[in-house]
């Protein structure tokens, strides 16, 4: 899970990007991506762009294309002046362990 600290100079841009994203539902399990544990970085250091480090929660989930452009589409939303990098990654490996209070009672475990 991605923790934004109030320290960070970009904090307020990643609060923002962060807000847009628990929109962002899987279509399998029902639960946005926030909350899945599948955010794992928002980066804000280059001027025109934003790359979004996450996972998925199989690396050969059918539906990954779908969440990816529903983050990419999310982001470009609120943030329409920069571009949107997916960094996808498997390290870690997602597991439920990653999921929030608020994942973990919407799948009821």
């Amino acid at each position: 899970m991605m923790d934004i600290a109030f320290t960070d100079p970009h904090a307020a841009k990643k609060m923002k990007a962060q807000q847009a994203l628990y929109h962002v539902i899987d279509p399998e399990l029902f639960v946005n991506v926030v909350d899945l544990g599948l955010i794992y970085d928002l980066d804000f250091e280059k001027e025109d762009t934003i790359t979004v480090t996450m996972t998925l929660s199989t690396p050969h989930c059918p539906m990954g294309e779908a969440i990816t452009t529903g983050v990419r589409n999310a982001i470009e939303t609120v943030f329409p002046e920069r571009k949107t990098d997916i960094n996808l990654t498997f390290n870690p490996p997602w597991s439920f362990e990653m999921l929030t209070e608020e994942g973990r009672a919407q799948l009821g475990v």
